[in-house]
């Protein structure tokens, strides 16, 4: 069975610089501005018989923290993440066909407090929800040490690919109970990747991948999947997640260097395989670009999409603040702030520093843990009165020129339609249009 993704790994191996960008967000107003971009890119390239079919294709993945069969930080199980997917892609135009659901870090992170035996039952169970859900893109991770049973990090290789077969295989038998699957799976390996929502500390560089670890994960992966009988489903994994060399934080982008992955992207033109590359946030059209044209052909997105939905929302808050009396305003800034320092579970541990500090980095860090916080009701009631305060007056070209002036220039060209909604889509599109761009 054909799936989107093979199509990327035949381009690669022929030497065309082809990739496809994953989203990694449950947020709402992300997935629907990407829906949009797809779609654009989509309708302006039907002509070209070369455009792949990927372009027409996205792909949103959920972590194993954020959806399981338990419902993970979100609250969702995978069934429920796809029907809210597949929700807002029908909503905004895009066919269910034409979306593939990705699973990210699936493996016992969750459980890794727990013994290794129930942890890997855990693992293994929210693998079949998975797939029974529909998700065609699986990336196994059993790196952690689980419970007391492990030695102390970094986990045995052979270990860990031995529990990634295990996984594979929960898949698999899964699979041959789905009675139409949609796409088939493909499986990715690895984990050598950067933090999880970026660095928690300023860093200056990280280590790239090096070959030797590189093939011993394939090598190591592929004797456990035949020991486990899994020789029809190794034929199914295309990509390996290594480090690319890429990394942000609170305060910091860490920069793609060509120079410094050079072998790392030679080695994979020795393989059937690609790379998967995580955290490249913030990286910019041309470092993107490069990266799939060294064989980095997925890239992970999350932050800088969240960080984008901020940016805007908080333009049009500075708008209310002008055009508003005091007692009209919804203070979203500060009502946002004041959810979050009394909820503080989801940043106290990242943002280090003094109160003063903290505050700014509730605000503006680039890791962006304000993501969290947009599904709380209050936050929410006040992101509509917001909303609905720009929405009943004419904002002035003026100040869009002075919050906004990506969306002012694109409004006086007339290729944006004159809303504070459309000026947040056109926010988070702008970043997700960098990844389409680099990804063909």
């Amino acid at each position: 069975m054909f799936h989107p993704l093979d199509e990327i790994i035949l381009a690669q191996k022929r030497g065309k610089a082809r990739g496809i960008p994953s989203i990694c967000s449950a947020h709402p107003w992300v997935l629907k501005a990407a829906v949009q971009e797809t779609l654009k890119v989509s309708t302006s390239h039907h002509h070209e018989e070369e455009r792949a079919e990927t372009f027409r294709v996205l792909l949103v993945e959920s972590t194993c923290n954020q959806v399981n069969q338990f419902g993970g930080y979100t609250g969702m199980t995978p069934a429920d993440f796809v029907r809210f997917v597949e929700g807002i892609a029908t909503e905004n135009g895009l066919p269910t066909e034409r979306l593939m659901l990705g699973g990210d870090h699936l493996g016992p992170h969750v459980w890794q407090a727990e013994p290794a035996e129930s942890a890997m039952q855990k693992a293994s169970e929210m693998v079949r929800e998975y797939v029974k859900a529909g998700y065609s893109k699986i990336h196994l991770d059993a790196s952690m040490k689980l419970g007391d049973d492990d030695p102390s990090q970094p986990l045995d290789i052979e270990l860990a690919a031995h529990r990634m077969a295990q996984m594979a295989r929960a898949a698999e038998e899964t699979l041959a109970k789905v009675s139409e699957p949609s796409q088939g799976l493909r499986y990715v390996i690895g984990t050598e990747v950067p933090v999880a929502g970026g660095a928690q500390e300023h860093e200056e560089s990280v280590v790239v991948t090096t070959v030797e670890s590189a093939r011993q994960t394939i090598e190591a992966t592929q004797r456990a999947f035949a020991g486990t009988g899994l020789e029809k489903a190794w034929e199914r994994v295309i990509a390996v997640v290594v480090q690319p060399g890429v990394e942000f934080g609170d305060d910091f982008v860490l920069d793609y260097n060509p120079d410094n992955a050079k072998q790392l992207s030679q080695f994979s033109e020795s393989t059937p395989f690609v790379y998967e590359a995580h955290s490249t946030d913030y990286q910019g059209r041309e470092n993107l670009h490069n990266l799939v044209r060294d064989h980095f052909a997925i890239l992970k997105v999350g932050p800088a999409l969240t960080f984008a939905f901020r940016e805007a929302i908080f333009a049009l808050a500075r708008m209310e603040d002008e055009l508003f009396p005091p007692e009209e305003r919804s203070n979203l800034i500060d009502v946002l702030d004041d959810v979050m320092v009394r909820q503080p579970e989801h940043w106290q541990r990242y943002y280090s520093g003094t109160p003063r500090e903290q505050a700014f980095k509730r605000k503006y860090s680039l890791s962006d843990r304000s993501r969290y916080y947009w599904s709380n009701p209050t936050v929410q009631a006040t992101l509509g009165k917001l909303l609905a305060n720009l929405g009943a007056i004419s904002l002035p070209l003026s100040l869009i020129s002075q919050t906004m002036p990506d969306a002012y220039r694109d409004i006086r060209g007339g290729s944006l339609p004159y809303s504070a909604s459309n000026m947040v889509s056109h926010r988070i599109r702008s970043v997700f249009g960098d990844y389409l761009f680099a990804s063909g």
